[in-house]
């Protein structure tokens, strides 16, 4: 299942690139393995995976421990400042600051390591009460505070689009996002670069991909339905 499910997704991007006039290689896929068994994720990493993203610092750090090395790590949920020293030396990319107090926790931690960790900007782009996120104004302000730290890199944005039937109706958030990622990149911050957009989930990534996302997050596409009694 998990196989067919992969070759599935890896298809629509294609055919999203393909879409779009963008080369297949600027997307990368995460497969999203949050409450998922380790097994269940060695199926996804035979196949190919090397991305994996996860929502909780207890599971990531458990599932770092038993799983290959080269695996490239993603903090893809909202990250409390107390949990930070867990994952720091295990992540490829922190998807979800959005405070200052949260970048500063992360860059203290990496200085203390002596490592450089990557990080993305998390934008609220539907304004939803809900979700996690510095409003599209609070974005650029933000990361001119953020981008003085050190230890710690601004590699993009990321963002999480409402749960919707039809993905069309999340199109104008990308758009925003990919606006906004074009505009940050014009001011030429130091220490900030706006190669990575991280959006689009199982519902709705053939969208984001055909509006500029190089990462996607896809869990329920392939894993399948989620199981939070785990």
């Amino acid at each position: 299942m998990i196989r067919d499910n992969i070759e599935k997704v890896q298809k629509n991007i294609k055919q999203s690139c393909r879409t779009a006039g963008r080369a297949e290689t600027e997307v990368t896929l995460i497969a999203v393995s949050k409450t998922k068994p380790v097994p269940m994720l060695m199926d996804a990493y035979e196949c190919g995976c090397r991305h994996f993203g996860e929502n909780k610092v207890q599971e990531l750090v458990a599932k770092y421990e038993v799983m290959p090395k080269d695996i490239h790590w993603h903090m893809i949920g909202h990250l409390q400042r107390n949990k930070v020293k867990y994952i720091i030396d295990k992540v490829s990319l922190i998807h979800s600051v959005d405070s200052m107090r949260l970048a500063e926790e992360i860059s203290r931690e990496a200085s203390k390591r002596g490592i450089e960790v990557s990080v993305l900007i998390e934008v609220n782009a539907a304004e939803e009460e809900s979700k996690y996120g510095v409003s599209v104004q609070e974005t650029l302000p933000l990361i001119q505070e953020i981008a003085s730290l050190p230890g710690i890199h601004i590699k993009g944005l990321m963002t999480i689009a409402p749960y919707v039937e039809n993905s069309e109706e999340n199109r104008p958030y990308f758009k925003i996002m990919q606006q906004l990622a074009v505009d940050i990149s014009r001011k030429n911050i130091d220490n900030v670069s706006m190669n990575i957009l991280s959006m689009g989930m199982t519902g709705d990534y053939m969208t984001a991909v055909e509006e500029g996302a190089t990462c996607v997050r896809v869990g329920t596409g392939i894993f399948g339905e989620r199981q939070y009694d785990v």
